[in-house]
């Protein structure tokens, strides 16, 4: 870490496993969630979904008498006055001009796509109202299979070096055909908002359960039309996103245009229900690699055919996952030709977006189950492949365009390989198999900003524009501003989620938060002890390269000290810093044992260890419990989870009822460490561990199965069927 003018370094706190100090709050019952708001007068609001995956809407007709009923909306009421959400377009990508409407109009493609929306007095009655309103639909045929579709929504391909070449003077070519699952992010707390419009002051509010504040913000503006200043936006707690919280729902602009329109506060609070056949999912990827290899195990080029199910529309982010996985096919190895395509086309089904690792857990599966494919087409160890060609010298540039800033790869390799132990025999009841998976990961880029200021009573009180929803965000900081200050922890005071009190960033995704948000905070605390030593040096009359941090505050030179709130009464102190960098890559390598019971096909994941390089660690007890959460995750998608859909495009797993979550019981123990080799590009070092267990996870299991099973390939959810049936073939 590094240090500048007036402020202390070397480890005090940076470093040091400190507990989550919002816990207390959390888990004593006190914290205040979306659907813990009841501001006087409230409305509130329930959608009319669609039934068909895909139809033409031919009319809607508002119900008459119904009790409490307050407005409908259509899309006709909403002609002239909005615009559809934004779309982001991943650099060298052709995207199509296919946003999500706020409300169908003439059209519905998905089951539980927003056709109407109806305000009323209570959620119940707004719940019954949406039942009266008549809906008149032409079913039309859906596409429920990407590769019948004939609509590419994303396009996008890179080439570097003799990749022609490559594959004409490869001794061995070697891959296949992976896929991964959708899934459904499935947080505790569902999607919601409640939005007021104040008609004296035209401001309009809008509290939402999401991951930031700015990120809504500049959304709701586009949709709205309305400048920034006659916006604000609230994040409350926030009970999970996983990523599925980083756009603003269609539906919360909704329910901002029907407070303007009510003259009340509005709320919309999704049910379970809703949020299976609604909220955006995640993955849904499926790719064809190959590898073209020396004799000698040197991989000369790979060549990547990605086809993403993108679902019915195109979301803010939506673009965003199958870009970074093509971005990412070249993981942690020298590889110096690539020829990466993404295809994303459109089915009739929910859209998909961001989900815990957002496309580098699918850029891991798909290259590192083809390094094992390849290892075992030359006869050679997995390991072995890969300490041949693991990147060694950094910064690196990989051949699709991206520099990895830092990193120790075979260091990561060697640990997790250590942490393993001896792997165990087949059995006459299980096949045993041993997966090993190396990742890469991009964090951080774009800005982020924090404002520090000095209270009179010494506290420091730190509004950053990053934005918690169970990371730790506010112990992390306060060790950072604590750390830099030379005060205690408990002396900091974190601000978070209030567009009108924080300053503008770019949000909280991506393991972005420590990298971008911490150092932002750490550039606000070191100038805000500049101006502490600079109000000492002028009240102690000291030359300000002689004043020094200590226990009781700032020191001269001959001894005499000031306390902070002694330094707070001298005038205001305050400092805000934007802090901007290019992407930081962080890395790792993931070893699973698992067992197949040869009867029944059940797979038991014996033992996952997790060796991660995230950089600077600023704490390690937080940062463990980032991996293991995103770990659980991965072995959720390995074991039980799916999002699954029928030749109609009707979703089958629209409750927990058929989507299963992993418990306590089937998670096995898991062995996690840290590797830091510092990013240059930060002051603190950091590069994100957000996502790792969930990107890490996933490839090293799912070798492990193809070990188990002599090499065969089955994609996840690895059922108990499937595997029974591999075993048997």
């Amino acid at each position: 870490m590094t240090s500048e003018v007036g402020s202390p370094a070397g480890g005090r706190l940076v470093g040091r496993p400190l507990p989550r100090r919002e816990d207390a709050r959390v888990l004593g019952g006190h914290s205040e969630f979306l659907d813990d708001l009841h501001p006087a007068g409230l409305a509130h609001l329930a959608f009319v979904r669609s039934p068909y995956a895909h139809a033409r809407v031919l009319s809607v007709t508002p119900p008459r008498g119904a009790p409490g009923l307050l407005a409908v909306l259509t899309a006709r009421e909403l002609e002239g006055r909005t615009r559809p959400l934004p779309i982001q377009s991943p650099e060298g990508s052709e995207v199509a001009d296919e946003p999500h409407p706020l409300l169908a109009a003439g059209e519905v493609r998905y089951v539980g796509q927003p056709v109407a929306a109806v305000v009323a007095e209570s959620r119940a009655l707004a719940e019954d109202a949406a039942e009266l309103v008549g809906v008149e639909y032409e079913e039309l045929d859906p596409v429920a299979d990407p590769h019948a579709s004939d609509l590419e929504l994303l396009r996008w391909r890179r080439t570097a070096g003799d990749v022609e070449g490559a594959f004409r003077s490869a001794a061995r070519v070697a891959g296949g055909r992976y896929a991964m699952p959708r899934l459904v992010a499935a947080p505790m707390e569902a999607r919601g908002a409640l939005a007021y419009h104040d008609p004296a002051a035209d401001l309009l509010t809008v509290w939402c359960s999401a991951q930031d504040t700015h990120r809504p913000l500049r959304h709701l503006g586009h949709v709205l039309g309305r400048p920034a200043e006659q916006l604000r936006v609230v994040v409350p707690d926030v009970g999970g996103a996983f990523g599925s919280k980083g756009s603003l729902a269609p539906e919360a602009a909704v329910a901002a245009i029907a407070a303007i329109d009510v003259g009340r506060p509005v709320k919309w609070a999704e049910d379970r229900a809703e949020n299976f056949v609604a909220a955006y999912q995640g993955r849904g990827m499926e790719a064809e690699v190959e590898l073209a290899l020396a004799a000698d195990g040197r991989m000369l080029a790979v060549r990547a055919r990605i086809l993403a199910d993108l679902g019915a529309y195109l979301l803010p982010a939506t673009a965003m996952p199958p870009h970074t996985a093509a971005m990412l096919m070249a993981g942690c190895y020298t590889i110096p030709a690539a020829d990466v395509r993404v295809s994303g086309v459109r089915t009739n089904k929910v859209p998909t977006g961001p989900y815990r690792g957002a496309g580098r857990p699918e850029a891991a599966y798909f290259l590192e189950r083809a390094v094992d494919d390849a290892a075992r087409a030359l006869a050679l160890d997995p390991v072995e492949l890969r300490r041949r060609n693991l990147i060694r010298e950094f910064p690196h540039r990989s051949p699709l365009g991206w520099t990895y800033d830092s990193g120790d790869y075979r260091r990561c390799l060697d640990l997790a390989l250590d942490l393993a132990g001896p792997r165990r025999a087949h059995s006459d009841e299980g096949l045993v198999g041993r997966g090993v998976a190396m990742y890469v990961e991009r964090a951080g880029g774009s800005f982020e900003a924090a404002r520090a200021t000095l209270e009179p009573d010494g506290r420091v009180i730190v509004r950053s524009s990053t934005s918690p929803h169970g990371q730790g965000h506010d112990m992390t900081f306060a060790q950072i501003a604590a750390e830099r200050l030379h005060v205690d922890p408990g002396d900091v005071v974190l601000e978070f989620g209030d567009s009108a009190l924080v300053p503008g960033g770019t949000g909280t995704f991506a393991s972005r938060s420590v990298a971008m948000g911490g150092s932002a905070v750490a550039r606000a605390v070191d100038e805000l002890g500049k101006q502490c030593v600079q109000t000492a040096a002028r009240l102690l009359d000291a030359p300000e390269d002689e004043i020094t941090w200590g226990e009781e505050g700032l020191a001269a030179g001959d001894g005499r000290t000031l306390a902070l709130p002694d330094v707070a009464a001298a005038g205001p102190l305050e400092a805000t810093a934007r802090f901007e960098s290019d992407l930081v890559f962080g890395s790792g390598a993931y070893a699973a044992e698992v067992e197949i019971e040869r009867a029944t096909g059940r797979l038991t994941v014996r033992r996952l260890t997790a060796v991660d390089d995230a950089g600077t660690i600023v704490n390690p007890l937080l940062a463990e419990g980032q991996v293991l959460g995103g770990a659980v995750q991965g072995l959720g998608e390995c074991l039980a989870e799916e999002a699954t859909y029928d030749d109609q495009a009707q979703p089958t797993s629209a409750s927990f009822a058929d989507y299963s979550l992993l418990t306590a019981a089937e998670i096995p123990p898991i062995a996690a460490e840290f590797v830091e080799s510092p990013s240059p590009l930060n002051p603190l070092g950091a590069k994100g561990i957000g996502e790792a267990g969930a990107i890490g996870t996933p490839a090293a299991v799912a070798n492990a199965v193809s070990d188990a099973l002599g090499g065969r390939h089955v994609d996840p959810p690895f059922t108990e069927e499937k595997l029974w049936r591999a075993i048997g073939e």
